[in-house]
Formats: C-alpha cells, structure tokens, sequence
C-alpha cells in the first residue's frame, strides 16, 4: 500500500501533537486497543515510547508489530516516535 505524499507531509509535520505514549508497561493489548480506538476517529496517530524502553533497534519491531495488529501503516519514525496512518 502506497502512502500519499501529503499524509507523509502531515506525518513529518512537527505540530501533529503526540496522542499516545507506551509507558513502562510496554506493548500490550491495551495499547493495540487505544491505537484501533485513535485510528478509527483520525487519520493519522503519534505515538511515542518512553526513553529507554526499549533499545534503539528493537524499536522498528515494536512498530511493525503495533500496525500488523491495527491494520495501519507506520508512515514516519524518527528515535521513539512514530507515525501510523490507515485509510
């Protein structure tokens, strides 16, 4: 699936307030629940891991697993933030 370039635009955008974090309790079901739940009322959500959660390249699995389960898209990551999208 082929991202619009304006979605991506929207996603680097650096005022797209931040709406979700992963605390110390990590991936769990509830954080797959409240990113269905954000997906379904907007189109794109930012969401930030805690520093030191998890380690820098283990990050990248975090959020492939995290749009598999949502049927969305990571449309920008930089450090511990990401962007999902679903259309």
């Amino acid at each position: 699936m082929s991202v619009p370039n304006h979605i991506i635009r929207q996603a680097k955008d650096t005022s797209l307030p931040i709406t979700m974090r992963i605390g110390k309790s990590g991936l769990t079901d509830s954080v797959v629940v409240e990113l269905e739940g954000q997906l379904s009322s907007r189109s794109l959500v930012k969401v930030k891991v805690n520093r030191g959660l998890y380690p820098r390249d283990e990050l990248k699995t975090v959020w492939n697993i995290m749009a598999e389960k949502t049927n969305s898209s990571v449309v920008f990551a930089r450090g511990n933030v990401a962007v999902f999208w679903r259309n």
